[in-house]
């Protein structure tokens, strides 16, 4: 009773136990979720157009989308555009507009600026005398659904889909599917570069942890040194070797492998990508392996001796086994960590090289299309929940250990 009143009981132990994990919680929830539930809410929520065009779009929601809208639609959208342009908001609403339907954005800006002024009745002519798009109803569709606050036409477009003009979802044409083709190769590439993280980083554990102490510790040493270099100088070294006139292409020639003309071309394409990538990922393999290989005991690859198995079946039946929450664990953490890159790939990669994660960047820096940007990075996210899901239910997630 007096341990109990005092805050040493249950209720005190669990009271303190949540006063020291506040902190972390509070970091995650600052740091992480905020940033991800920001994203995921922009990637379907978008009022600029239906805050600055109010009166416009809910004119043309009673418009059944064939012919031109009433004239009191083009008296409204006049109205609040110059509204707009006043106000120096016309430029987003007509990059908005512009996302939906290619070309709209200098039709709105020009015809805004020769409407300036204007005092007329009848607003339909003296729109299409500005511009003749207006008097088209693709220009009106996109402007209705640039309008949409809740929306999906982000998603739609991340795996190059968008809506027809009776409102169902098509493909979108040939030369505008893009991002379905990415999301395809930084899978194939991350999945490369753990294959390859593992092929090349398996020895090296092996060898770490059945090492002598000192040793152990200068190979540990050495893989770790990648993580005390900046990325940006790893990758940029990676360009000096492996360049035309680099110094893998220069050993190679005056070793008399390949002639002065025939040079490999390594970096700026998919093989610098895979490259610099494998260099930059492995310690997260070799160090999840050794964490778990210096656990298992060298006593049973010579019982396994004893009872007559020779040193590749010892391997494979006894070691290899073993090993495996290590594996799982190495090739999960680079596959991951690899779907998100785009620096390196940028750097080494050119076109051939690039992934989504470059996209993404490009339209949060440069094309400002954030909604966009978001969607991509949400359907990357599903797809690693996915992947994770799939690897639970296939060689369970309870079976991943670090040692």
């Amino acid at each position: 009773m007096a341990g109990t009143l005092s805050g040493r009981g249950p209720r005190g132990a669990g009271v303190r136990a949540a006063a020291l994990v506040a902190p972390l919680a509070a970091f995650i929830g600052v740091a992480f979720l905020t940033p991800l539930v920001t994203m995921l809410v922009r990637s379907v929520h978008d009022p600029v157009v239906a805050a600055a065009l109010p009166d416009t779009l809910a004119l043309l929601r009673g418009w059944d989308g064939r012919g031109a809208p009433p004239e009191a639609t083009f008296a409204a959208a006049t109205r609040e555009l110059l509204a707009a342009r006043e106000e120096r908001t016309l430029g987003q609403i007509a990059t908005r507009v512009n996302r939906v339907e290619a070309g709209l954005r200098s039709v709105i800006t020009r015809s805004m600026r020769r409407l300036q002024g204007v005092e007329t009745d009848a607003w339909a002519a003296a729109m299409v005398e500005a511009d003749a798009a207006w008097g088209e109803p693709r220009t009106w569709r996109a402007l209705k659904r640039a309008g949409e606050r809740w929306t999906v036409r982000h998603y739609l477009n991340a795996v190059d889909r968008e809506r027809g003009a009776d409102g169902r979802v098509v493909r979108r044409p040939p030369e505008q599917r893009i991002y379905l083709h990415l999301f395809g190769r930084t899978l194939l590439v991350s999945l490369a570069v753990a294959a390859l993280c593992l092929l090349l980083g398996y020895p090296l554990a092996y060898l770490i942890a059945h090492a002598p102490p000192r040793r152990a510790a200068l190979l540990l040493v050495g893989v770790l040194l990648p993580f005390w270099t900046s990325l940006l100088v790893r990758t940029t070294s990676w360009i000096v070797l492996l360049q035309s006139q680099g110094v893998i292409n220069d050993l190679l020639v005056a070793l008399g492998v390949i002639g002065d003309g025939q040079r490999l071309a390594m970096v700026y394409n998919m093989t610098g990508t895979l490259v610099a990538m494998t260099h930059v990922l492995m310690p997260f393999m070799v160090l999840s392996l050794y964490s778990v290989m210096r656990t298992i005991r060298p006593l049973y690859l010579r019982a396994a001796a004893s009872l007559g198995a020779g040193p590749i079946q010892a391997f494979w039946r006894v070691y290899w086994p073993q090993s495996l929450p290590g594996v799982g664990a190495g090739s999960l953490l680079v596959f991951i960590v690899a779907l998100g890159y785009y620096i390196t790939p940028a750097l080494v990669g050119g076109r051939s090289g690039q992934l989504i994660s470059n996209l993404i960047a490009y339209h949060m820096q440069e094309s400002l299309n954030w909604g966009l940007a978001s969607a991509l990075g949400g359907v990357l996210l599903t797809g690693v929940l996915a992947l994770y899901v799939i690897y639970d239910r296939v060689v369970g997630i309870n079976r991943l250990r670090l040692g």
